[in-house]
């Protein structure tokens, strides 16, 4: 007991023992009970933001929040923890206002508490994003579920610009009224040097004005085809159909000859059979007679398809199918092509001719 009174009673580098020991115990109940208090300031702020706003949940507001608050909440006691210590003299450190130890140490922390604080805000953002989400998921709209996501980014690039200039304010004294006025000078040189990023945010703004395309959409943009899955601030995020996923600026969105898959409301399907040299003319008769049936009478497409005895290839009687599909969607067409395929083979097969491959025949005379 005695050790312990001596120990408080003492001074250590200018310090008394009992400031070591609220600094130390500050640390220690911080590290312990952080998650807990964070937990429940992220519940009361819950309670005040979303608690009307069952399709996100509490589940995943505590688990963008808990981490940021308990991180500002560790930082706060730490911050009470140092206030109770002091540098000792003899150090000969200058004032806070000059450059050296005690500066750097002040404004590092002021920075590292004001970007703890962002980091909250900033996941409020994304959790207002997810909500509002949802929102449009829930609509048949489907310009909110592409506005929702570019209307996030630009509020975070925002967040981003009002933290920079909190920093510069706040931590490094500058006169932020007065940078913004340079800033002013010297944009002509800053939109010089970001060219192309300004020329993609426009062109987001063009698509959002003029509404080429929607998410789900299926477009094809030089030598990319697939669905949008997101228009962003800079870039359009494109889902290829063998699942991979294709990042294209804005810029080249509204330059390149862009087709709408989606906006047809009939697909067209094109190609050519070659039926073996041995197949007689009615055979031919028969064959394009049965093939155009199929595909007159088929479900999902119309009555302009054409079945014609078009050439004589190199190694095959060539004939031209051509029809189309009625109805915009990948997946019809898909399992239409597949089906009338398999009746051309059928119908191929029932008048005794064959398909003709790649073949070179060689005559020898004596």
């Amino acid at each position: 007991m005695e050790n312990i009174k001596f120990f408080l009673q003492n001074e250590y580098l200018e310090n008394s023992g009992t400031s070591y020991l609220v600094f130390i115990s500050a640390i220690i109940l911080g590290l312990i009970f952080k998650g807990l208090i964070s937990k429940h300031l992220s519940r009361l702020l819950y309670k005040v933001i979303g608690r009307r706003e069952k399709r996100v949940g509490q589940q995943k507001f505590d688990e963008l929040l808990t981490k940021p608050i308990g991180f500002l909440i560790m930082l706060s006691i730490l911050y009470f923890g140092v206030n109770q210590l002091t540098f000792p003299n003899s150090w000969n450190l200058v004032s806070v206002d000059e450059l050296g130890t005690r500066m750097f140490l002040t404004k590092g922390f002021s920075l590292i508490y004001i970007y703890s604080i962002f980091l909250i805000v900033k996941r409020l953002i994304t959790f207002f994003g997810i909500l509002l989400q949802k929102r449009a998921e829930e609509s048949e709209n489907k310009m909110d579920d592409q506005l929702v996501p570019f209307a996030i980014e630009i509020i975070k690039f925002f967040s981003y610009i009002f933290l920079i200039f909190i920093i510069l304010g706040e931590v490094f004294s500058v006169n932020a009224t007065g940078l913004i006025t340079g800033l002013g000078i010297g944009g002509i040189a800053l939109a010089m040097a970001s060219k192309e990023s300004l020329e993609n945010l426009l062109g987001s703004f063009t698509i959002f004005l003029d509404k080429p395309f929607t998410v789900g959409d299926i477009v094809t943009v030089g030598t990319v085809t697939g669905t949008i899955e997101k228009v962003g601030f800079r870039s359009t995020r494109i889902k290829t159909f063998d699942r991979s996923i294709v990042t294209v600026p804005n810029k080249k969105m509204i330059d390149a000859e862009l087709d709408n898959l989606g906006l047809r409301s009939v697909r067209r399907v094109k190609f050519y059979i070659g039926l073996t040299y041995e197949t007689n003319p009615e055979q031919i008769r028969n064959i394009v007679s049965d093939i155009q049936n199929i595909i007159d009478e088929h479900p999902k497409t119309n009555q302009e398809g054409t079945v014609k005895f078009q050439e004589f290839g190199a190694s095959s009687l060539d004939l031209l199918i051509l029809y189309y599909v009625d109805s915009p969607l990948w997946e019809d067409l898909l399992e239409t092509k597949e089906d009338i395929n398999f009746k051309i083979m059928e119908i191929v097969k029932k008048h005794k001719s064959d398909f003709a491959f790649p073949s070179t025949t060689v005559y020898l005379q004596k």
